[in-house]
């Protein structure tokens, strides 16, 4: 019985070895090449040595708060809602300490850039749109990273809001960063029925029309309306106080490319619909990667209602505005 027991030991490796080795490679971070120099086995035989510690629990492994949280509440939401992908940014905060907007609005932009970055190929066509969280996202863009994209906007001009969040600023600095071709639409971004009358007879009307339908992603914030207005098309002169008030009792829950949504993800029926230089939603569910980007709790409705709507296929939020979602789910 006691030569079993020694023979089936003959192979086993020291345990003091693999203690050596977990401690150099975990916690001092050498290299797999340069622990099996010093301790005079293979390299193969090092990483043998890891999985064991593993196995036998001398080193566990365990994901810190917040970031563990933020990937159950993305993997949560990605499966409720059967997205191609989602991303929840942390929040870091001391105990008490309320967040830093601005910064979290910033934090979820270079999340948005990231992804973007890492999709993006030579052959898409990117359509962007405009907005505040938009602008930060476009600054994030790595200019070396290069793709060699067609980058697009996705509607017309809005000249009353703040300059720098001009989709065709931030379209020419997304162009600049992936070396691609910028393709803006320069008319205003709401007309008169006249004028889109007579816009839609045009050819430079049928070409963006035709760039609109080759669109293989999109990236785009998303303004709130519901419960509170605070989205930057209602609280800038881009709208008149009539047609703000007519946005309400059409029950307007956000507004995404310049087109006015409501709770079951439909366009709201105004005149606006008709007016406004913009790809049309059914247009914009056609894009195959629909990416959405926003921060802030009261976005949580605006956002179930773009979900309502199936006009989201990737979200990228912060950990806040995805736990307020799935609250609002269970209750």
């Amino acid at each position: 019985m006691g030569e079993c027991f020694m023979k089936s030991e003959v192979y086993n490796q020291s345990t003091c070895l693999v203690n050596e080795v977990a401690y150099r490679y975990y916690y001092e971070g050498e290299a797999v090449a340069c622990i099996a120099q010093k301790i005079n086995i293979s390299q193969s035989t090092v990483s043998r040595l890891l999985k064991r510690a593993e196995k036998e629990q001398i080193i566990t492994f365990q994901m810190a708060q917040p970031s563990l949280e933020c990937i159950q509440l993305a993997r949560t939401i990605q499966q409720k809602y059967q997205l191609m992908d989602v991303l929840v940014s942390p929040i870091d905060t001391e105990k008490g300490q309320v967040p830093d907007l601005a910064a979290v609005k910033k934090q979820v932009a270079l999340e948005g850039a990231r992804y973007l970055q890492r999709m993006i190929t030579d052959e898409d066509i990117v359509g962007l749109a405009w907005g505040g969280t938009m602008y930060h996202l476009i600054q994030y863009l790595n200019p070396c990273r290069r793709k060699g994209a067609k980058i697009v906007t996705l509607h017309g001009s809005i000249a009353d809001c703040d300059p720098k969040l001009a989709v065709q600023t931030l379209v020419k600095r997304a162009a600049m960063a992936f070396d691609g071709q910028n393709i803006s639409i320069k008319r205003s971004g709401l007309l008169t029925r006249e004028e889109m009358d007579i816009l839609r007879k045009t050819d430079h009307y049928r070409k963006i029309q035709d760039i609109f339908g080759r669109i293989t992603i999109s990236v785009s914030g998303v303004g709130s309306f519901y419960p509170e207005v605070r989205s930057l098309l209602a609280t800038t002169q881009y709208l008149k106080e009539g047609e703000l008030q007519t946005l309400i009792q059409n029950q307007a829950y956000c507004d995404i490319l310049l087109r006015f949504i409501n709770y079951s993800g439909r366009e709201c029926d105004t005149d606006l619909k008709d007016r406004t230089y913009s790809i049309s939603l059914d247009a914009y569910r056609r894009i195959p990667t629909k990416i959405v980007v926003a921060s802030g709790t009261e976005k949580v409705t605006s956002i179930q209602a773009l979900l309502n709507g199936q006009l989201v296929d990737v979200l990228i939020i912060d950990q806040f505005l995805a736990k307020g979602l799935l609250n609002q789910f269970v209750a």
